[in-house]
């Protein structure tokens, strides 16, 4: 690890998308253990980064609104049944996937792993097909009467690091458009229909008409159109496809139970609505022993607006979003305009994404925020490519 850093943040990502956390766990228990290995390993690559390659200063780093929410919590009072050491391990996960923009990044580890966010969904697919035909896995789910891809983890999760590989390889695209960039923008897009997840589906379609837009790809436009009407004149053929499925039956849009523990932050929210209940409560308001963690599977909020507004209240959660405001309009300040633009309109949906998801605490956020790292270092460094 310390003697090949690019290599390592390569194989780390890799490791990440194809979710141990959800096939290993199936083998060997401790699904926390094994997130909090891997979140380890990540910090570890990170203090290596520091010490061969130096640290920078990143003064609207959101890391701190999270150090800032801990200590809050400490002084104002922890949530029921939230430990000060519980308290801790969630900060450092929190923090973890923002650590990167505190060290100075490589050309060569950020090249590395561009690549390696462009193809890790699709490793991840192979993956899971390997585990699935060692008896290990399987490479579908059944939900509702429709087939969701989730390779060797969960369709969310897929989702969401297809999502990062649209994102990566169409930022790639503006400066040099080739055939395999756009292979992979379609091969990362087919992997979210087929997890049939719809924020990352509505994202991904969005980001991509935009860069066709501007890049005047009218025949791209225009077969994109073709596809979609075919697509909607078939649709009683593919209802096994989840988007299709759901359209069919008129739950489109539902909220996929989210509705039913959204209650429980507003309700911790309420109770302490200026600085929350520390960093981690939102592991803690709904018990893992609670009949609806039973019946969702999760006791995760799927908000992180909530999550954080019960962890940092509106102090920590105004932090936050001013933090990751800065931080972005900082670090893509050096692009040239149509990266710039495009980042921007990326995170964005991210902020729209966050409220149905767990964008900050999930897997899918370390891969995000070391993509967004590498391409704000490389920019700062003046080696973003001119489009």
């Amino acid at each position: 690890m310390f003697y090949f850093p690019a290599a390592t943040a390569i194989l780390w990502v890799v490791i990440l998308e194809t979710s141990p956390d959800a096939w290993l766990a199936q083998l060997t228990g401790g699904h926390e253990t094994i997130i909090a290995l891997i979140k380890a390993s990540g910090l570890g690559l990170a203090a290596i980064l520091a010490i061969r390659q130096g640290v920078r200063w990143d003064r609207f780093n959101p890391a701190f609104a999270f150090a800032a929410m801990f200590l809050i919590g400490l002084v104002h009072g922890l949530y029921p049944g939230l430990t000060p050491l519980a308290s801790l391990r969630s900060l450092i996960g929190s923090a973890a996937p923002f650590l990167f923009s505190f060290v100075r990044l490589p050309p060569r580890l950020i090249a590395g792993v561009l690549r390696a966010v462009m193809w890790g969904p699709l490793c991840a697919t192979t993956a899971g097909a390997l585990l699935a035909l060692a008896g290990l896995g399987h490479v579908y789910v059944l939900e509702q009467g429709t087939l969701r891809l989730c390779a060797a983890g969960e369709p969310a999760v897929l989702a969401g690091f297809a999502l990062v590989g649209v994102y990566a390889a169409l930022l790639e695209s503006l400066t040099t458009p080739t055939l395999g960039k756009t292979l992979l923008v379609g091969a990362n897009l087919l992997i979210i229909l087929l997890t049939g997840a719809r924020m990352p589906l509505l994202l991904a379609g969005v980001d991509i008409l935009a860069v066709l837009l501007l890049q005047r790809r009218l025949l791209l436009l225009a077969a994109a159109g073709v596809l979609g009407g075919a697509a909607v004149l078939a649709a009683k053929a593919l209802t096994f496809i989840r988007m299709v499925g759901l359209t069919e039956l008129g739950e489109a849009t539902n909220l996929s139970n989210r509705n039913l523990i959204w209650p429980y932050f507003e309700k911790a929210i309420i109770a302490s609505p200026l600085f929350g209940w520390g960093v981690g409560a939102g592991k803690v308001i709904v018990p893992v022993t609670s009949l609806l963690e039973a019946l969702l599977g999760t006791n995760a909020a799927h908000n992180e607006y909530l999550r954080i507004g019960a962890e940092g209240g509106l102090f920590g959660l105004s932090l936050l979003v001013v933090l990751l405001g800065f931080w972005v309009a900082r670090g893509t300040s050096p692009m040239p305009p149509p990266q710039r633009w495009l980042m921007r309109l990326i995170f964005i949906g991210f902020a729209l994404h966050s409220s149905t998801d767990n964008t900050l605490i999930a897997t899918t956020g370390s891969v995000f925020f070391l993509w967004a790292s590498c391409i704000f270092a490389r920019a700062e460094n003046g080696t973003t490519p001119t489009a």
